[in-house]
């Protein structure tokens, strides 16, 4: 397995900074997507396209709620999500998701509250043509503690933008399941402000859907905040999986903690991850690491992993990266063949132990039931 280390020291820097990307709600704002641009270059847009149409379909998918109490929801316009500190998209098709969603829904969690189960909202797809925009706005107010998990299953063309807003001294799981039938397009960016002293895990899961591209970005509001982005893909055949994230560490004493594990396996299986990190000159005292692991499982799978830093003040505590990309463990396989395991018994279980990390600190039982259930159905459909 091939792996790339860096540290504070010696960093990647991207060709042009993250700070100059384009941020508005403003779709006219943002230029056309051809697929050339550095940022789209792994992406099949041509797939993609319907989503790039900045029209409204009136087409939706199929909610259901499950609210703990202690939380509400309401359905707001953009101008009322606009005054309650959410970040601005970064790319276009988000832009075109808030200004074409029905409406924002708005999940909110009051300060000094503690909700005694997760907050669930499940997404079904309904097979249309139409494509689908949505925007979800979580907020959790100051010292409030909650989990928030989004399912999303079915068929559908669906372009998301997720804004979370956490309080200061909140506590935050913020749970993304991509689980959605072959045939499924699904384009989202998750935009989190942390506020000072405040712990977010956000935590991404894909395992189905035809293409799938999600975005995942971290600024703070205050000095302080932690933010922890696991992540966890399982890519079979002609299955694209993409996902980017971006922490903008724009405060002093912030910490975060990025790891993204994934498999492939299949002709044409494709997965994507995309690390961005941006350490401010006022981001003093701040540590940051990301990890990105792929395991190719058969001939004719792809994964490519980027990992960047951009540092812009010496005074922190620690900045590094890893990224490796490779076949089976051959000491872990000796291992069990050694001791009499059937070689298709000893893969899965190498597989198993390479996802357990990252489900180990989801610490959500339901969802980790769920992880476990889809991985154990991607190896029995395994050519393993």
């Amino acid at each position: 397995m091939t792996e790339t280390l860096a540290s504070a020291a010696e960093v990647q820097v991207p060709a042009s900074s993250r700070s100059d990307r384009t941020r508005s709600f403003d779709v006219a704002d943002f230029p056309a997507i051809t697929g050339r641009e550095e940022e789209w270059r792994f992406t099949p847009v041509k797939r993609l396209a319907p989503l790039f149409a900045d029209r409204a379909t009136g087409a939706q998918l199929a909610v259901d709620e499950q609210l703990p109490a202690g939380a509400t929801a309401e359905t707001v316009d953009l101008a009322h999500a606009t005054g309650m500190g959410i970040l601005e998209p970064e790319d276009l098709p988000a832009a075109i998701a808030a200004a074409n969603a029905p409406g924002v829904r708005h999940y909110d969690v009051p300060a000094d509250t503690e909700l005694d189960g997760p907050l669930i909202i499940h997404a079904d797809g309904r097979g249309g043509d139409e494509p689908v925009h949505g925007h979800v706005l979580v907020t959790v107010g100051a010292n409030a503690k909650a989990t928030v998990i989004v399912e999303h299953e079915g068929r559908a063309d669906y372009s998301e933008l997720v804004s979370l807003v956490v309080g200061d001294g909140a506590a935050v799981t913020f749970v993304s399941l991509q689980l959605w039938a072959d045939g499924a397009a699904h384009l989202g960016q998750h935009d989190a402000i942390v506020g000072k002293d405040a712990q977010l895990k956000h935590i991404v899961i894909t395992l189905g859907g035809e293409v799938v591209r999600l975005n995942s970005n971290v600024r703070y509001a205050g000095p302080g905040g932690q933010a922890e982005l696991l992540g966890l893909y399982f890519a079979d055949a002609a299955q694209h999986l993409e996902h980017r994230t971006y922490i903008d560490h724009n405060t002093p004493r912030a910490t975060s903690n990025v790891m993204y594990k994934g498999a492939l396996q299949g002709v044409d299986a494709r997965s994507v991850w995309i690390g961005d990190v941006l350490i401010r000159p006022e981001a003093i005292g701040i540590d940051t690491y990301e990890l990105n692991r792929n395991l190719v499982l058969t001939e004719g799978a792809r994964a490519d992993s980027v990992p960047n830093l951009e540092i812009e003040t010496g005074d922190i505590e620690g900045a590094g990266h890893a990224s490796s990309t490779g076949r089976f463990d051959e000491e872990h396989m000796f291992y069990l063949l050694s001791r009499g395991i059937p070689e298709v018994v000893a893969r899965r279980l190498v597989v198993r132990g390479f996802f357990n990390e990252v489900v180990q600190k989801i610490r959500v039982p339901a969802i980790e039931d769920v992880i476990t259930e889809k991985i154990e159905e991607e190896l029995a459909r395994s050519v393993l």
